[in-house]
């Protein structure tokens, strides 16, 4: 059950990557010169699944995820399509490129808090072309974990102090069976 306004959202706070508006009586946070955010479940020949590993400063620890990432947010590449920013961030992410990107599902991140919202992409027949690692202003760790071993994994990841993205677990259910 929608309930539209017509009033334009104040904005509350203005800042380099986020803004804080209102709408009607809803505050939420708006992410700043980005047209889509992607997800890729990408496994590899061998059938293993490509993580990533980073520290996000929110949470204060570290974070396993499935490798994602900003469309968009690149001066002169502001209307960049989302399965060409998929194989970017998991070229610059993991070091593996995918001859194929299929459009797997899409919805909000966390609707009650942002407009943001997601697509998740597979990529098919993945090529190792260097370690990744993220663009040079990360510190990504890639994981290949085997399919058949990724949930008692991330269990023992989690159990030692690391969080879980759940994207994680909305990938595997995308993960193909064979």
């Amino acid at each position: 059950m929608a309930t539209p306004t017509d009033k334009p959202d104040d904005v509350l706070y203005d800042g380099k990557f986020l803004r804080y508006v209102r709408r009607g009586n809803w505050e939420f946070v708006q992410r700043k010169k980005v047209s889509g955010i992607v997800g890729i479940v990408a496994v590899t020949a061998e059938r293993k699944l490509l993580l990533v590993e980073q520290y996000r400063v929110p949470v204060k620890c570290n974070v396993i995820e499935i490798p994602a990432g900003l469309a968009g947010d690149i001066a002169g590449q502001e209307n960049e399509a989302l399965e060409l920013a998929a194989a970017r961030e998991l070229f610059e992410e993991t070091g593996y490129e995918a001859k194929k990107f299929t459009q797997l599902t899409a919805g909000a991140v966390s609707a009650g808090l942002t407009d943001e919202f997601i697509t998740l992409f597979r990529a098919e027949e993945l090529k190792k072309v260097n370690a990744g690692g993220g663009d040079g202003t990360e510190n990504i760790v890639v994981h290949e974990i085997p399919l058949s071993d990724v949930r008692r994994w991330l269990d023992e990841r989690r159990r030692g102090g690391t969080m879980i993205d759940l994207k994680v677990y909305s990938g595997l259910a995308f993960c193909p069976e064979k």
